[in-house]
């Protein structure tokens, strides 16, 4: 059995997805807050669901962890050391 289109979303084409990304994207560190702020003005729209997986799980870390990734005080290591996050930490760098 195969998903219909109306049932399989996209981050970008299910509104509720990005609105949950969003609310997942607050953190304790004002610091952390803006830089994701910024990152979801400036890359929101045009982010794969590649882009919003490696978001999901740079959220699950703690924000000191968070904080010392987007200030490239550390770099990615194991298993957080792909392309698409690295392409992500780069975006969230640029902001």
């Amino acid at each position: 059995m195969t998903e219909s289109p109306a049932t399989t979303f996209s981050h970008q084409a299910d509104p509720h997805k990005r609105a949950r990304l969003r609310w997942r994207a607050r953190r304790g560190l004002l610091e952390n807050d803006i830089i994701v702020e910024r990152f979801f003005n400036r890359y929101e729209e045009s982010l794969s669901d590649e882009d919003v997986a490696s978001l999901s799980e740079l959220f699950e870390l703690s924000d000191n962890e968070l904080m010392d990734l987007l200030l490239a005080r550390k770099e990615l290591d194991g298993e957080l050391d792909t392309p698409p996050m690295q392409r992500v930490i780069t975006l969230l760098r640029t902001v």
